[in-house]
C-alpha cells in the first residue's frame, strides 16, 4: 500500500518542522522569528533564515567550535562562550555585525575542547564570519546573504505556511 500524496499544507508544514528541528527551536520562538522577519521590508524568507543563522548557538556551530548545533547550544548554556569578552549563556542571543564570539579563557583547558584547533581549520565557515583557529574565536563581518542563506529547507514554503 502506498502513502497518500501530501497536500500543499502538509508540504509547507514539513518544511517548517524541518527548519525548527535543524535549529532546535520551539514553536513559539519560531513564530516570533517569523513575525520579526515580516516586520522588515524585503524578502521575508531571506530575513527568516538570516535571523535563524545569527543565533549564537548556530554561529558557534558555524565557526567550528562545536561538532553539532546541539553541542553548540550546550556549550553556550554552560558558559563556555563569550561575546565581546562578556559571558553569554543564552543560545538564542542574536549576534550583531562586529561582535566577536570566542571560548572563554577559563574554559579553554576543558577536555571538550581537545582537537578544537584542527576542527576549526577543517570547518569551512561562511563568508559572513571570519574565524581564527588560534584564538578559538570569530567575528561577524556582515549579515548572511545570497549563497549563505541556502539551506536544506525551503523558507518560501514556511512563509506560505504562516501566511494562510
Amino acid at each position: 500500500m502506498r502513502k497518500p500524496r501530501l497536500s500543499s499544507y502538509g508540504i509547507q508544514l514539513r518544511e517548517k518542522q524541518k527548519a525548527k528541528r535543524l535549529y532546535n527551536v520551539m514553536e513559539r520562538q519560531f513564530r516570533r522569528y517569523f513575525e520579526m522577519a515580516t516586520q522588515k521590508k524585503g524578502n521575508t524568507a531571506d530575513f527568516l533564515v538570516q535571523i535563524l543563522e545569527r543565533r549564537l548557538d548556530n554561529v558557534v556551530y558555524r565557526l567550528g567550535l562545536a561538532k553539532t548545533r546541539r553541542q553548540a547550544r550546550q556549550m553556550v548554556s554552560h558558559g563556555f562562550v563569550s561575546v565581546n569578552s562578556k559571558r553569554v549563556n543564552i543560545p538564542s542571543y542574536t549576534v550583531q555585525i562586529g561582535e566577536t564570539i570566542g571560548i572563554r579563557e577559563e574554559k579553554k583547558s576543558k577536555n571538550l575542547l581537545n582537537g578544537l584547533q584542527e576542527r576549526m581549520q577543517k570547518t569551512d565557515s561562511p563568508r559572513w564570519i571570519s574565524a581564527d583557529s588560534i584564538t578559538f574565536s570569530g567575528k561577524i563581518t556582515s549579515l548572511p546573504e545570497g549563497e549563505d542563506l541556502k539551506s536544506v529547507f525551503d523558507p518560501t514554503l514556511i512563509v506560505e505556511f504562516y501566511s494562510r
